[in-house]
């Protein structure tokens, strides 16, 4: 599936082949509740002989959305809760997100801000907020980090991503600048000289955090991007979400972590999808996602397992919610699963080693 613009209304998906004629209605309720936008790059590798296309699942509105149940809520991670002034989330002592911008070049259909984000949501930050935001950093000497996000900060210009990269060089207790982004995905291309030299800063350690779900989406030109990101001394971990009809099976996880670490990106986070509204088509169970992640113990290298991890609802950071693999026994020993799911006692009891 190719299509030369950026596809941003339901029109524009039935002139690309994505949608059939008679889902038009229907979508055009989604789309005016949630931001569409899909690149010219991800209609690319949709393959639209595939009902079940794992890219176009990501992309494509789904009347589904429409669905709203009772636990889902507009902010499922509690960004409102611990935010001191406005586009910071100060939720862990040692590091903020930096919300400069709530535009992305495409719209996640699982997006856990997708009721912040896209023409109806926060827009970007004025300099006057700005300004806030960066006395808020400068005063608190506990932030280590400092996490642009959004939104997708790699959507601002060079010069602008210049500018912040500047006033956080200013700030001597800040080391770790981090930019969370899908860009190299689906606007490789954007991925130029100007853009990556925007990014670094003297004194200044710049990570970058692809999002990707499914190895499709590491293309060749995503490979390429991500490269001149690292070969200009900029390290990459990944993020991606769990996500029923996406990748939910051991085997397509795994072609995804691979594809991560042979293009140089380190398995980071594997989240369970949030609770945001219009998504309970995408979630899977806690003990789903534990029985996939387990699956990868042992028969993938240890370079390629991410930490599958649950951002509490309310606010409460994350928890790493991987199977347990030692359990404490009555006698004090530990039950340790391998990674065939066979359990085996540490240390082993006198009568299993005669």
């Amino acid at each position: 599936m190719k299509h030369s613009e950026a596809i941003k209304t339901p029109e524009a998906l039935l002139e690309a082949g994505l949608i059939k004629t008679g889902a038009l209605d229907d979508l055009r309720a989604v789309t005016e509740r949630y931001a569409l936008a899909i690149t010219p790059t991800i209609a690319a590798l949709v393959d639209d002989s595939d009902p079940d296309d794992p890219i176009a699942r990501q992309f494509v509105p789904d009347v589904a959305e429409l669905v709203h149940l009772p636990e889902e809520c507009d902010d499922p991670i509690g960004d409102h809760a611990h935010s001191p002034v406005h586009g910071i989330v100060h939720r862990y002592p040692d590091r903020v997100l930096l919300k400069a911008v709530h535009v992305c070049p495409v719209y996640c259909r699982f997006c856990f801000r997708r009721e912040m984000v896209g023409p109806q949501g926060n827009g970007m930050m004025s300099p006057e907020e700005l300004d806030a935001a960066f006395g808020y950093i400068s005063a608190n000497p506990s932030i280590w980090e400092v996490i642009l996000t959004g939104g997708d900060p790699l959507v601002l210009s060079a010069r602008r991503l210049s500018e912040l990269m500047k006033r956080l060089k200013d700030i001597p207790h800040v080391k770790i600048v981090r930019f969370h982004t899908r860009v190299p995905v689906v606007d490789p291309g954007r991925i130029d000289v100007t853009l990556i030299d925007a990014l670094k800063a003297s004194g200044k350690t710049t990570y970058v955090a692809l999002h990707a779900n499914h190895a499709r989406e590491l293309s060749e030109a995503a490979r390429q991007a991500s490269a001149r990101l690292i070969d200009a001394g900029i390290a990459m971990v990944s993020q991606t979400v769990l996500l029923k009809g996406v990748n939910d099976d051991p085997a397509v996880l795994a072609d995804l972590m691979r594809a991560f670490v042979e293009a140089r990106i380190k398995p980071y986070y594997l989240h369970h999808p949030d609770l945001a509204p219009g998504t309970s088509h995408f979630r899977l169970t806690i003990e789903e996602g534990q029985r996939i992640v387990s699956a990868l113990r042992g028969h993938v290298s240890g370079l390629c397992q991410p930490t599958y991890v649950l951002d509490i609802p309310g606010g409460h950071g994350k928890a790493a919610i991987g199977r347990n693999a030692a359990a404490k026994t009555r006698d004090g020993c530990y039950a340790v699963s391998d990674f065939n799911g066979n359990d085996h006692i540490y240390p082993p009891r006198t009568t299993d080693i005669d």
